[in-house]
């Protein structure tokens, strides 16, 4: 997995779902089983475990790289898998009052973090990777590397950011010049790139613009390194602004990047271009965001109100 440059969340998901199947199996060596063991391992998790189609796909994903990958075994189609029903489910969209409320309710670095969410309608680790070198004041965007798929894309940096979003690079700058002072320093760069350039990852520039407060081993080669803001203590932040704000709603990360959208729709501006904000390969995964637009039963006004 490291060979395909698979995340390290990847690795771990796939680890899991692959150690799974084996006890189901009772311990029994992959080499042993085949599709057979395949398909009632999945219809299980579907069945009896009522699990979404995502994580059963997720599951099937992690169990093909075991065989394809690793042990180099071509499984046969695995038509006789009961299919976990996916559901169509509209997302959850704040309106700009609930937004402007939750981060009312909300300061420092979380507060910060959680606008540049719904100013740029990036996704959550895209927002915590972000590097000092990708944030461009002079142009007023943000260019996300790597992101799903693998794929870049350019994104606005709203103004009224600039000012805090400096002071936090000012930030991650002192602690890059405290941990270099200390014998750290050294960013993690993606695939070959710190053996291309060797001293670009003690650079200012490959640092992240939400750096940790702490240093850590790094799990993949035990460096010690400043990694990214926790993104567990921006749920946390996010659980206890909602709360105080009063919102029924429930209200993640992914939230904000849906009321992102929603909001660019309503403002006017075509699918198109929200496509390429968001980072969607297909313009029918866009497409959903229009459900806003449909107000009230399809847009069709009530004849009650007709009547009035």
């Amino acid at each position: 997995m490291r060979l395909k440059h698979y995340s390290l969340r990847t690795e771990r998901v796939y680890l899991g779902w692959m150690r799974r199947f084996i006890i189901a199996n009772g311990r029994r060596h992959p080499r042993e089983m085949g599709g057979v063991e395949v398909e009632a391992f999945l219809s299980a998790l579907a069945v009896e475990g009522n699990v979404a189609a995502s994580t059963q796909n997720q599951a099937l994903s992690a169990i093909l790289f075991l065989y394809r990958e690793v042990l180099r075994v071509e499984l046969p189609w695995l038509d006789g898998v009961v299919r976990a029903k996916r559901p169509r489910r509209i997302p959850v969209v704040l309106s700009s009052q609930e937004v402007r409320g939750l981060l009312a309710a909300m300061e420092g670095r979380s507060w910060l973090i959680t606008s540049l969410l719904y100013g740029t309608g990036m996704r959550l680790m895209e927002a915590l990777r972000l590097r000092v070198k990708d944030v461009d004041f002079g142009r007023h965007e943000i260019l996300i590397r790597d992101g799903k798929g693998g794929k870049d894309r350019r994104t606005m940096l709203p103004r009224i950011l600039v000012e805090p979003l400096m002071r936090e690079i000012d930030r991650a700058r002192a602690l890059h010049e405290r941990d270099l002072a200390e014998g750290c320093g050294e960013a993690r760069l993606p695939h070959a790139l710190a053996r291309k350039y060797p001293s670009a990852a003690r650079g200012v520039g490959w640092q992240y613009v939400f750096p940790s407060v702490s240093r850590s081993r790094d799990p993949l080669d035990g460096v010690e390194r400043r990694h990214h803001f926790d993104e567990a203590i921006l749920a946390r932040a996010l659980k206890r602004a909602r709360a105080r704000v009063g919102l029924v709603k429930p209200v993640s990360a992914h939230t904000l990047r849906h009321s992102f959208a929603t909001h660019l729709l309503e403002a006017g501006y075509d699918l198109r271009t929200i496509q390429e904000l968001l980072g969607h390969k297909d313009v029918s995964t866009t497409q959903i965001y229009t459900h806003v637009l449909n107000r009230g039963g399809r847009g069709v006004v009530s004849p009650l109100e007709e009547s009035r």
